[in-house]
């Protein structure tokens, strides 16, 4: 499900998913932003949450 070439994201504080839950602040990467305009992202591939796009903010790569 995962490529190099997917784009890595972190929520911001106090994020909630679309069923109005926390969602577990770190890095996920974001897999696509669907029509009613929430984002799929996913730590991997059993862990997913629909968020708001704009509770998102690039992560800094590690190297």
């Amino acid at each position: 499900m995962f490529s190099n070439d997917d784009y890595n994201f972190e929520v911001l504080p106090g994020t909630r998913n679309h069923k109005g839950y926390f969602v577990q602040e770190m890095a996920y990467k974001l897999i696509a932003i669907d029509q009613a305009g929430w984002a799929l992202v996913c730590l991997d591939d059993v862990t997913c949450h629909y968020v708001d796009p704009d509770s998102l903010r690039e992560a800094t790569p590690v190297e």
